[in-house]
């Protein structure tokens, strides 16, 4: 295969939107997904105003993908209610929270990406190395279902994930930032008792549980546990680990989950990891999205940013690609995808750092803390207090504006 200018690694939202970006100004592009089927993997659903202002400048229109938006937030400590709200949209502007189905929402960016002539997909795909020359990534070893195949380009980004291969192939070095917790995280049928589409957090004894509308008409439930505790949740078999979840709701839910312990679907255990890669570019190849920063589940980051560091790095890209730049000018402008998300990045993960340690924290002024909180949230002054943290969720760090 000749040359291409960019080659992505990975189809996640950072690598999908990436290539539908460079494809679409006209800068030839090759994708490599791995999975041939996008719902294969277990992947995050929350949308927040950050990352859905990014699919706007990119024309994506959610109609066409599934999608749910919740209207009512209620909080649990310890079994017992100490927030009800109604989620008013316009509080967020023209882009209120919602869930999205990620394996609809990634195909359609491929669909969209497909329209441009410069554009590649390759499926089934699975990165095996990276292939360098002169001290420079010249493009990747990839096995498919015809074979292994090498592809060469000016520029191999790895959008690949956690668990990157371009990041471990290319030795980048990381900062581990770690994580106290794990998530089980299943779906069940939507409770019919519930008639607004409510997202619950119960918090209490060194556990979290959220509930909230999955796009797909189903409850999805994330169960966070304290780092290295599944196996013994496991040992007990689904039923079990169901109850020992269910003592920590409250009544009602606690009833809803012990009825519907066989209507329990796709029981998925993340690993919960914190990390960043120091230098994200090196001659002849950039890493984004999860690849360049694993975040915490905590505050449903991790889409949002990887579709802000597609816009961020097509920003730089295009131009040097487009005007014929030297390969050290392409390098150039790579490192300085990193450099401008940087701040949010680092912001963002020392914020989600802290939660965890107050809600799964099992000494009694833990318990002190979660009352305090609790009892503070539930009033205006204390919400008000707790309004520039949730904006920094809701919103990022800095500007992000697509503007080739």
């Amino acid at each position: 295969m000749r040359e291409s200018d960019v080659l992505v690694a990975g189809a996640g939202p950072a690598g999908a939107a990436l290539a539908l970006i460079l494809a679409s100004r006209g800068i030839s592009t090759v994708l490599v997904e791995r999975q041939h089927d996008f719902h294969r993997e277990f992947r995050g659903e929350a949308m927040m105003p950050s990352g859905l202002e990014v699919l706007e400048q990119l024309g994506i229109d959610l109609k066409s993908v599934p999608h749910r938006r919740p209207t009512r937030m209620r909080g649990y400590l310890n079994g017992r209610a100490f927030i009800d709200l109604a989620i008013e949209p316009d509080a967020f502007g023209r882009h209120p929270p919602l869930t999205v189905s990620q394996p609809h929402l990634l195909e359609h960016l491929v669909e969209c990406a497909s329209r441009a002539p410069a554009f590649s997909f390759v499926r089934g795909g699975t990165v095996r190395d990276l292939l360098e020359s002169d001290g420079r990534v010249r493009g990747l070893r990839v096995r498919t279902d015809q074979g292994e195949r090498e592809f060469s380009a000016r520029l191999v980004v790895g959008a690949d994930g956690r668990a990157s291969v371009v990041r471990r192939r290319g030795a980048f070095p990381v900062k581990e930032r770690g994580a106290p917790m794990d998530i089980v995280w299943f779906k069940l049928p939507w409770p019919s008792a519930w008639s607004e589409t409510q997202l619950r957090a119960y918090l209490g004894g060194g556990h979290l549980l959220i509930a909230l509308p999955a796009p797909d008409g189903l409850l999805q439930v994330a169960w966070v546990i304290l780092k290295g505790t599944y196996g013994s949740l496991r040992d007990r078999g689904v039923e079990g680990w169901a109850r020992a979840m269910a003592e920590h709701v409250d009544p009602d839910f606690a009833a809803y989950l012990l009825a519907n312990i066989s209507q329990i679907s796709r029981p998925f255990l993340l690993d919960s990891e914190t990390d960043r890669v120091e230098g994200w570019a090196r001659p002849g190849v950039l890493l984004v999205g999860d690849a360049a920063h694993t975040m915490s589940p905590v505050g449903g980051q991790g889409l949002n940013l990887a579709l802000r560091d597609a816009v961020v790095a097509a920003n730089h890209l295009v131009p040097s690609l487009s005007a014929g730049a030297s390969d050290a000018e392409l390098d150039a402008a790579a490192e300085r995808v990193e450099a401008e998300r940087l701040p949010e990045i680092e912001r963002i993960q020392s914020l989600a750092a802290q939660p965890p340690r107050v809600v799964m924290g099992r000494r009694f002024y833990h318990r002190w803390l979660r009352r305090a909180i609790a009892s503070l949230v539930s009033t205006e002054f204390g919400r008000a207090r707790a309004a520039p943290v949730g904006e920094v969720f809701f919103n990022g760090v800095t500007e992000v504006t697509l503007r080739v």
